[in-house]
Protein backbone atom coordinates (compact mmCIF):
# COMPACT_ATOMS: atom_id res chain seq x y z
CA UNK A 1 0.00 0.00 0.00
CA UNK A 2 1.41 3.25 -0.99
CA UNK A 3 0.28 6.50 1.01
CA UNK A 4 1.74 10.02 -0.06
CA UNK A 5 5.92 8.99 0.37
CA UNK A 6 5.28 6.03 2.73
CA UNK A 7 5.18 2.32 1.79
CA UNK A 8 3.43 0.10 3.69
CA UNK A 9 3.32 -3.67 4.14
CA UNK A 10 0.26 -5.39 4.05
CA UNK A 11 -0.38 -8.89 5.12
CA UNK A 12 -3.89 -10.68 5.52
CA UNK A 13 -3.99 -13.12 8.34
CA UNK A 14 -6.20 -15.11 10.48
CA UNK A 15 -6.64 -13.04 13.28
CA UNK A 16 -9.54 -11.15 15.09
CA UNK A 17 -7.88 -7.38 15.51
CA UNK A 18 -5.47 -5.71 12.92
CA UNK A 19 -1.79 -5.04 14.16
CA UNK A 20 0.42 -1.94 13.23
CA UNK A 21 4.48 -1.99 12.96
CA UNK A 22 7.13 -0.10 12.58
CA UNK A 23 10.32 -2.10 12.32
CA UNK A 24 14.21 -0.78 12.54
CA UNK A 25 16.39 0.30 11.12
CA UNK A 26 14.99 2.40 8.58
CA UNK A 27 11.33 2.71 10.01
CA UNK A 28 9.72 -0.23 7.53
CA UNK A 29 5.89 -0.23 7.87
CA UNK A 30 3.55 -3.51 8.67
CA UNK A 31 -0.12 -3.60 8.94
CA UNK A 32 -1.28 -7.56 9.73
CA UNK A 33 -5.27 -7.51 9.38
CA UNK A 34 -7.52 -9.87 9.33
CA UNK A 35 -8.74 -11.71 6.01
CA UNK A 36 -11.93 -10.15 6.27
CA UNK A 37 -10.76 -6.52 6.27
CA UNK A 38 -11.36 -4.88 3.20
CA UNK A 39 -8.31 -2.50 1.46
CA UNK A 40 -9.93 1.00 1.76
CA UNK A 41 -10.24 0.13 5.68
CA UNK A 42 -7.09 -0.95 5.77
CA UNK A 43 -5.81 2.34 4.40
CA UNK A 44 -8.56 4.00 6.65
CA UNK A 45 -6.75 2.35 9.64
CA UNK A 46 -2.80 3.32 8.57
CA UNK A 47 -3.91 7.01 7.90
CA UNK A 48 -5.24 7.52 11.46
CA UNK A 49 -2.02 5.86 12.58
CA UNK A 50 0.49 8.27 10.28
CA UNK A 51 1.08 10.53 13.42
CA UNK A 52 2.26 7.51 15.33
CA UNK A 53 4.07 6.10 12.54
CA UNK A 54 6.19 9.38 11.77
CA UNK A 55 6.66 9.79 15.69
CA UNK A 56 8.30 6.20 15.54
CA UNK A 57 10.24 6.62 12.48
CA UNK A 58 12.02 9.23 13.64
CA UNK A 59 13.40 7.86 17.30
CA UNK A 60 14.43 4.88 15.24
CA UNK A 61 16.25 7.10 12.81
CA UNK A 62 17.70 9.21 15.73
CA UNK A 63 18.87 6.30 18.27
CA UNK A 64 22.34 6.36 18.79
CA UNK A 65 24.50 3.41 16.80
CA UNK A 66 27.18 1.72 18.22
CA UNK A 67 30.60 2.22 15.83
CA UNK A 68 31.34 -1.03 14.22
CA UNK A 69 33.29 -3.24 16.79
CA UNK A 70 37.12 -4.57 15.59
CA UNK A 71 38.13 -5.94 19.46
CA UNK A 72 41.26 -4.30 19.26
CA UNK A 73 42.71 -3.47 22.77
CA UNK A 74 40.82 -0.46 24.66
CA UNK A 75 37.72 -0.71 22.22
CA UNK A 76 34.87 -0.09 24.54
CA UNK A 77 32.21 -3.27 25.33
CA UNK A 78 29.28 -3.31 27.79
CA UNK A 79 27.82 -5.73 30.21
CA UNK A 80 25.08 -5.27 32.18
CA UNK A 81 25.25 -1.53 31.03
CA UNK A 82 28.44 -1.06 32.56
CA UNK A 83 31.67 0.17 30.43
CA UNK A 84 34.84 -2.09 30.11
CA UNK A 85 37.86 -1.45 27.97
CA UNK A 86 38.81 -4.73 26.31
CA UNK A 87 42.17 -5.91 26.63
CA UNK A 88 43.91 -8.86 24.56
CA UNK A 89 45.72 -11.51 25.51
CA UNK A 90 46.99 -13.88 23.09
CA UNK A 91 48.13 -17.56 24.30
CA UNK A 92 48.32 -21.14 22.92
CA UNK A 93 45.35 -21.79 25.52
CA UNK A 94 41.68 -22.21 25.11
CA UNK A 95 40.10 -18.66 24.45
CA UNK A 96 38.62 -17.15 27.55
CA UNK A 97 36.48 -13.97 28.86
CA UNK A 98 36.80 -12.63 32.22
CA UNK A 99 36.46 -9.21 33.54
CA UNK A 100 38.64 -7.42 35.99
CA UNK A 101 37.83 -3.91 37.10
CA UNK A 102 36.76 -2.13 34.27
CA UNK A 103 38.35 -4.11 31.86
CA UNK A 104 37.26 -6.83 29.66
CA UNK A 105 39.96 -9.89 29.16
CA UNK A 106 39.59 -11.56 26.05
CA UNK A 107 42.20 -14.44 25.56
CA UNK A 108 42.88 -16.48 22.40
CA UNK A 109 45.39 -17.78 20.28
CA UNK A 110 47.82 -15.52 18.33
CA UNK A 111 46.77 -14.95 15.03
CA UNK A 112 42.98 -15.20 15.53
CA UNK A 113 40.98 -13.06 13.34
CA UNK A 114 38.44 -10.47 13.97
CA UNK A 115 35.50 -12.90 13.08
CA UNK A 116 36.79 -15.48 15.65
CA UNK A 117 36.88 -12.94 18.21
CA UNK A 118 33.44 -11.72 18.02
CA UNK A 119 32.28 -15.61 17.79
CA UNK A 120 34.35 -16.56 21.02
CA UNK A 121 32.62 -12.85 23.16
CA UNK A 122 28.85 -13.72 21.65
CA UNK A 123 29.12 -16.76 22.81
CA UNK A 124 30.12 -15.33 26.05
CA UNK A 125 27.43 -12.59 26.40
CA UNK A 126 24.94 -15.90 25.20
CA UNK A 127 26.09 -17.83 28.51
CA UNK A 128 25.90 -15.01 30.82
CA UNK A 129 22.08 -14.53 29.64
CA UNK A 130 21.23 -18.25 30.23
CA UNK A 131 22.89 -18.16 33.52
CA UNK A 132 20.61 -14.82 34.37
CA UNK A 133 17.13 -15.55 32.91
CA UNK A 134 15.86 -18.68 34.46
CA UNK A 135 16.34 -16.49 37.95
CA UNK A 136 14.44 -13.84 36.87
CA UNK A 137 11.24 -16.64 35.02
CA UNK A 138 11.30 -18.25 38.45
CA UNK A 139 10.78 -14.93 40.22
CA UNK A 140 8.04 -13.48 37.84
CA UNK A 141 6.08 -17.18 37.18
CA UNK A 142 4.25 -16.99 40.56
CA UNK A 143 2.97 -13.22 40.68
CA UNK A 144 1.78 -13.60 36.56
CA UNK A 145 0.47 -17.12 37.04
CA UNK A 146 2.02 -18.32 34.17
CA UNK A 147 4.29 -20.61 33.41
CA UNK A 148 7.43 -20.65 31.10
CA UNK A 149 8.06 -23.79 29.50
CA UNK A 150 11.39 -23.02 27.39
CA UNK A 151 13.33 -20.42 26.83
CA UNK A 152 15.42 -19.56 23.95
CA UNK A 153 18.75 -16.97 23.68
CA UNK A 154 19.93 -15.86 20.18
CA UNK A 155 20.81 -12.76 17.95
CA UNK A 156 17.70 -10.91 16.89
CA UNK A 157 17.79 -8.16 14.21
CA UNK A 158 14.61 -6.58 14.32
CA UNK A 159 13.29 -7.47 18.59
CA UNK A 160 14.64 -7.36 21.75
CA UNK A 161 12.73 -10.60 22.44
CA UNK A 162 9.65 -13.21 21.48
CA UNK A 163 7.42 -15.10 22.76
CA UNK A 164 5.21 -17.95 21.29
CA UNK A 165 2.01 -18.10 22.97
CA UNK A 166 0.88 -21.79 21.85
CA UNK A 167 4.18 -23.65 22.91
CA UNK A 168 4.75 -21.15 25.86
CA UNK A 169 8.06 -20.82 24.83
CA UNK A 170 10.14 -16.86 24.88
CA UNK A 171 13.05 -15.72 23.06
CA UNK A 172 15.49 -13.17 24.42
CA UNK A 173 17.76 -11.29 22.32
CA UNK A 174 21.66 -11.37 22.88
CA UNK A 175 21.72 -8.04 22.89
CA UNK A 176 20.23 -7.61 26.25
CA UNK A 177 23.62 -8.86 28.39
CA UNK A 178 24.90 -5.70 27.71
CA UNK A 179 22.15 -3.43 28.88
CA UNK A 180 21.61 -3.10 32.33
CA UNK A 181 19.42 -6.05 34.31
CA UNK A 182 16.68 -4.22 34.82
CA UNK A 183 15.88 -4.11 31.00
CA UNK A 184 16.26 -7.75 30.72
CA UNK A 185 13.86 -8.44 33.33
CA UNK A 186 11.39 -5.58 31.77
CA UNK A 187 11.79 -7.62 28.19
CA UNK A 188 10.92 -10.98 30.12
CA UNK A 189 7.62 -10.10 32.04
CA UNK A 190 6.75 -8.42 28.73
CA UNK A 191 7.35 -11.32 26.53
CA UNK A 192 5.22 -13.71 29.63
CA UNK A 193 2.49 -10.86 29.58
CA UNK A 194 2.01 -12.47 26.25
CA UNK A 195 1.15 -15.83 27.58
CA UNK A 196 -1.61 -13.72 29.02
CA UNK A 197 -2.36 -11.71 25.82
CA UNK A 198 -0.61 -12.14 22.75
CA UNK A 199 -1.25 -8.80 21.07
CA UNK A 200 -0.27 -5.16 22.64
CA UNK A 201 -3.98 -4.60 22.89
CA UNK A 202 -5.27 -2.50 26.68
CA UNK A 203 -5.16 -5.87 28.07
CA UNK A 204 -2.07 -5.98 27.35
CA UNK A 205 -1.03 -2.65 29.10
CA UNK A 206 -3.13 -3.22 31.90
CA UNK A 207 -1.45 -6.39 32.94
CA UNK A 208 1.98 -4.53 31.87
CA UNK A 209 0.62 -1.91 34.50
CA UNK A 210 -0.20 -4.09 37.27
CA UNK A 211 2.49 -6.45 37.08
CA UNK A 212 5.28 -3.88 36.23
CA UNK A 213 4.46 -0.24 36.84
CA UNK A 214 7.54 1.43 35.91
CA UNK A 215 8.29 -0.57 32.46
CA UNK A 216 7.38 2.24 30.08
CA UNK A 217 10.60 3.85 31.87
CA UNK A 218 12.08 0.84 31.01
CA UNK A 219 11.53 0.49 27.48
CA UNK A 220 12.38 3.95 26.93
CA UNK A 221 15.40 2.89 29.02
CA UNK A 222 16.10 0.38 26.26
CA UNK A 223 15.29 1.87 23.27
CA UNK A 224 17.43 5.38 24.38
CA UNK A 225 20.85 3.10 25.14
CA UNK A 226 23.07 2.60 21.87
CA UNK A 227 22.63 -0.72 19.52
CA UNK A 228 24.55 -2.72 17.01
CA UNK A 229 25.84 -0.73 13.93
CA UNK A 230 23.28 -2.50 11.48
CA UNK A 231 20.49 -2.57 13.92
CA UNK A 232 17.70 -0.88 15.91
CA UNK A 233 14.42 -0.15 19.34
CA UNK A 234 11.12 -2.43 20.67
Amino acid sequence: MRLNDLDVEVIHKNIKNVHLSVYPPDGRVKVSAPVSMAPDIVRVFVISKLGWIKKQQSKLRLQEREAPREYIDRESHFVWGKRYLLKLDEKNAPPSVELKHSNMLLSVRPGTNRERKQAILEAWYRNNLKQAIPALIEKWQPRMGVSVQRFYVQRMKTKWGSCSFHSASIRINTELAKKPLACLEYIIVHEMTHLLEPTHNSRFIALMDQFMPKWQFYREELNRLPVRHEEWGY
